[in-house]
């Protein structure tokens, strides 16, 4: 592709540092939507110097280079992996570079039709890659293109039909509509001729969003608003598990939802694994929680440890002061090299890089209920996964509570792009989500993606604070967006824009 768009003076090959300095300065500005204040603007032509970097390159060379941009955006991005395995994170960022490559491989090949389409068929190949990252060997959906506009609400309203993958696509676009009018002359006739399509799209998607935001549609029919409050324990990661904590701990905990209780909220949300114990071999702790709400007389939603049947799993309880049962979901979707190693027994030596133990996976989509609102728990980072919340809504969830501990990872960017995935599960189910998080960010967002309620502190911070957030929610029912309904169709599409663009090269090539 990036043979047939060059620019006046791409006739020569570049040097090679020159080229190393282009795709370091693209991965560089693909980095900055997803530092702790959400740089969006960099996301629309981050790709273009490594577009310039692809001019005339062979295959090889094409993929060094993209992998070069996608090394130094990875490592940029997922720095924070440091403070769990440093070796993982460069394993886990040379894997995650590979996308990148083949998407430099492929995109410098590609025999393209008539230029104006050239963005459909460049942003078709990215998606598709994206969202083959994000369930390829248990998946890694983290920070895709489309994220980067977590703040730019009028962008990201469409993802109530395309879900993130079309807001990844029209940001993809963009960058292509850049590169092609900054690599030919500026003559109006060539930029209408090459950016037409892009432009129109994003008008069609700015239009609906500012259409949903400003002009929304009368709400479905939802319970009156439940007031939940989220607490938030601050509780660092080598105390998390340190047995001489464990009472600090807990302590802490029950006495944020004592003074949480005193504002009177329907529901307590507690972070992930909030008690240091697993609960059936600790019964002390599962009465001192017991006790606590029928003081409170408010029903906690907690995070912990549970083990059954010879096996743990990582849990979310709800726990009503009058009822005697407590209501338990377990996790579906695990975190590898966090609650499990993937082929553990193959690979024994993984063990010494990431020494933890095994968890097992849940099998429920589990639908909670407090007065007349339903809602289901997403445990740390399965809000990043649209189908888990898309089968929660489906299965009756009216609100989204998000439970996590990003303790792990000290105070960097990364409970910050974790709330990017919040927001976008809110917007593609116009479900409101909740987030009880143990460092930050804790947070409530409403089905258009705004976060109108966030504990922070007098200077502001939003993370490694402790203290407690109250907000009304409301619980929407009997209403499902097309995204919910029929899920990731948007990728179907990027895949017959894809092949289409092979029939019509096919074609010419027989033609020619």
């Amino acid at each position: 592709m990036l043979r047939q768009i060059k620019s006046p003076v791409a006739s020569r090959q570049s040097p090679v540092f020159k080229d190393l300095l282009l795709c370091a300065f693209s991965g560089v500005l693909l980095s900055f939507p997803f530092l702790r204040i959400n740089l969006w603007v960099f996301a629309w032509f981050g790709f273009v110097p490594l577009f310039f970097a692809l001019q005339n390159k062979s295959k090889t060379q094409a993929f060094l280079l993209a992998y070069f941009t996608g090394l130094i955006f990875w490592l940029g991005t997922i720095y924070w992996l440091m403070h769990v395995t440093l070796i993982g994170m460069f394993l886990m960022s040379l894997y995650l570079a590979l996308y990148f490559g083949l998407f430099g491989t492929i995109v410098s090949s590609l025999s393209i039709p008539p230029r104006p389409f050239a963005p459909l068929y460049i942003s078709s190949i990215w998606v598709i890659l994206e969202y083959i990252r994000s369930y390829l060997m248990t998946g890694f959906p983290w920070a895709l293109l489309g994220y980067s506009q977590s703040t730019n609400l009028p962008v990201i309203q469409i993802a109530d039909i395309t879900g993130a993958w079309g807001v990844s696509f029209v940001v993809m676009m963009a960058n292509v509509a850049v590169y092609q009018v900054a690599s030919c002359n500026l003559q109006l006739a060539n930029i209408v001729r090459k950016c037409w399509l892009p432009v129109v799209c994003l008008a069609g998607v700015l239009v609906y969003g500012y259409f949903c935001l400003y002009c929304p549609l009368p709400l479905a029919p939802r319970t009156p608003p439940l007031k939940a409050s989220v607490v938030q324990g601050n509780i660092p990661q080598e105390l998390k598990w340190d047995p001489a904590a464990k009472d600090y701990i807990i302590d802490k905990y029950l006495d944020i939802a004592g003074h949480a209780a005193k504002e009177n909220p329907d529901l307590i949300i507690m972070p992930e694994a909030t008690m240091p114990a697993v609960l059936e071999q600790s019964p002390d702790v599962l009465e001192k929680i017991k006790h606590s709400v029928k003081e409170n007389r408010i029903p906690l939603l907690f995070g912990a440890v549970t083990l059954r049947g010879g096996n743990f799993y990582n849990s979310a309880l709800l726990i009503a002061p009058r009822e005697s049962s407590i209501r338990q979901y377990d996790k579906l979707h695990l975190v590898p090299f966090g609650e499990f190693i993937p082929l553990r027994n193959t690979f024994t030596f993984l063990e010494t890089i990431v020494p933890i133990g095994d968890f097992s996976a849940g099998k429920d989509y589990t639908v909670f209920k407090v007065k007349d609102a339903k809602f289901s728990v997403l445990i740390c980072f399965e809000d990043m996964f649209p189908d888990i919340s898309r089968g929660f809504v489906n299965a009756g969830a009216g609100f989204l509570v998000n439970m996590t501990n990003d303790a792990w990872f000290k105070d960097t960017s990364s409970p910050f792009q974790h709330l990017q995935g919040s927001v976008f599960r809110a917007v593609e189910n116009r479900r409101f989500v909740v987030r009880a998080a143990n460092t930050g960010v804790s947070a409530f967002i409403d089905s258009y993606g705004r976060a109108y309620a966030q504990l922070s502190d007098k200077n502001a911070r939003l993370t490694f604070i402790s203290g407690f957030q109250a907000a009304d929610v409301y619980s929407i029912s009997n209403s499902l967006t097309a995204y919910t309904r029929f899920g990731d169709y948007f990728i179907l599409f990027c895949i017959f824009i894809l092949f289409l663009n092979l029939a019509v090269a096919l074609h010419n090539k027989r033609a020619g």
